[in-house]
Order: structure tokens, then sequence, then C-alpha cells
């Protein structure tokens, strides 16, 4: 017997940059990078995991989140 393998689609987050990190500790500047964002007005998609969720936490005033799916 095969076994019937369900494709679940994993949920996105979008998040865009909207501050700088010029005169912002070196922490928050290291956690825009993990996150894909270092310029202004960039946007990146990521997966929705509680890490990436503390991640935009940390930086919740230099990012927005464009859309949740």
């Amino acid at each position: 017997m095969a076994k019937a393998t369900k494709k679940t689609e994993a949920k996105t987050i979008t998040v865009e940059q909207i501050g700088s990190p010029i005169r912002r500790p070196a922490v928050q500047r290291a956690t825009l990078v993990g996150l894909g964002l270092n310029k202004m007005h960039r946007v990146r998609t990521l997966e929705d995991t509680p890490s990436v969720r503390g991640m935009i936490r940390a930086v919740q005033h230099l990012v927005r989140v464009v859309d949740e799916k």
C-alpha cells in the first residue's frame, strides 16, 4: 500500500523594511539581515514560524507586515 501524501502549503508572511538601520544597535541590524532585509523598502516573503515572528517582533519599529497567508 502506498502512503497518501498530503501536500500542505506552508503559511507565509510578507514583511517590508520601513525604517533605516542607521544608528541602531548591532543586534537589530543583524536581525534585519537575518530576515533578508538590509535596504529600505525591501520586501521578503518568509515562512511563518515562531522564530520568524520573534525576529519581526524584535524589529517591529523597522518593519511592516504586508501580508499574512
